[in-house]
């Protein structure tokens, strides 16, 4: 399968609190909801494309708990995604979960890296991130992930948790798709292309 990392982001690189000010408050965090004042049409019939790739999903602890909570609770049969993410084989990296109802799940204990590695190895579609964060950095960092989509909201927090705030070696990435919403959000698509390139900047003849 190949791993590919889906994130909400701010201007600033916030993924914390996408979708509502209850979601994900940790460690004080109170400026959560700010991608729902820009969705628009454009954007669920994309992502939803976007899922109908996965053949799973993968968590880590917090995200996995919260979207547990939250999604069993859609029921509503117009939604695009309930379904699918109440449907879809679910995997969470933890050491600590002892509680995985939101079924299928199966929690993979140990590093994570080498776990992940070891799913990766299953044939499949995709294996889509979603949240995550701090998994998704070290996954990212691991030289795991093949493809990360992005949508980027025209906002800027300040506050909350980044996306990418870990050490680790450099990656290169190569634009695959953009497209820009009516309300604003950029939605990224980029195929991970190893580590990132440097060069010496000779003026602009070398462009010629």
């Amino acid at each position: 399968m190949k791993l590919v990392l889906t994130e909400f982001l701010t201007l600033d690189g916030v993924a914390q609190g996408p979708g509502s000010p209850t979601e994900d408050s940790s460690d004080g965090f109170d400026r959560g909801g700010w991608l729902v004042p820009y969705l628009d049409e454009v954007f669920v019939r994309r992502t939803s494309e976007w899922l109908d790739a996965a053949d799973g999903l993968l968590f880590g602890r917090r995200t996995y708990q919260a979207f547990a909570r939250d999604w069993p609770a859609i029921t509503d049969p117009g939604d695009p995604f309930a379904e699918r993410m109440n449907t879809l084989p679910k995997y969470v990296v933890s050491d600590t979960l002892s509680d995985a109802e939101w079924n299928p799940t199966i929690v993979l204990p140990g590093d994570p890296v080498a776990t992940v590695a070891e799913l990766l190895r299953r044939p499949g579609r995709e294996l889509q991130i979603h949240g995550s964060s701090r998994l998704s950095d070290a996954l990212l960092a691991a030289g795991l992930v093949d493809t990360v989509r992005l949508a980027v909201a025209p906002t800027v927090l300040r506050t909350g948790r980044r996306l990418l705030a870990g050490a680790g070696p450099s990656t290169g990435l190569r634009l695959a798709g953009h497209e820009a919403t009516p309300r604003g959000l950029l939605l990224l698509e980029y195929e991970v292309t190893g580590p990132a390139p440097l060069a010496e900047f000779d003026g602009v003849a070398q462009f010629a």
